[in-house]
């Protein structure tokens, strides 16, 4: 790990947050199963929603793979709620209100927005695998053409 950021091969921080519905979802849940953990910054903001629409239509091709999509952001489980309604998300949403999860995975932290260094949510997408290692740790991803290049790279 370097500045706080993950690479492949690191263990993929353990966490436990609340869903949309207010359940408690722990990464845990899903030994034995691939996992894209991915961070995004605020629920119903235009990049966010294209992600998360993305994510939602190729989650027929994810679980072909065994695959399934965390999406993180600092939201709460209502606002969450909200949004996957709104977007017909099938995705499971997490709330992280107090950053811990982001923080731990090197997605929170001082990025460039408008041109000014300001603190916030990283843009970031984890592949975790069946053993709860990081295979792939990408940052400052964009929001559109993501979860196709991700595609690509797992072979769906």
């Amino acid at each position: 790990m370097t500045d706080g950021r993950l690479e492949p091969g690191d263990e993929a921080p353990a966490f436990t947050l609340k869903d949309a519905d207010g359940n408690d979802v722990s990464l845990s849940q899903f030994k034995g199963q691939r996992v894209i953990v991915y961070f995004y910054p605020a629920a119903m903001t235009p990049g966010c929603t294209k992600q998360a629409c993305d994510f939602t239509a190729s989650m027929p091709d994810f679980e072909k793979l065994d695959t399934v999509v965390l999406g993180i952001s600092p939201d709460q489980p209502a606002k969450l709620a909200k949004f996957r309604e709104k977007e017909s998300l099938t995705i499971s949403l997490l709330s992280d209100p107090d950053k811990s999860v982001l923080a731990a995975y090197g997605a929170y932290g001082e990025k460039m927005n408008y041109g000014k260094k300001v603190m916030g949510v990283i843009r970031s997408t984890f592949v975790i695998d069946g053993e709860g290692k990081v295979s792939k740790a990408l940052y400052n991803v964009k929001a559109t053409g993501h979860v196709e290049r991700l595609r690509k790279e797992l072979g769906v």
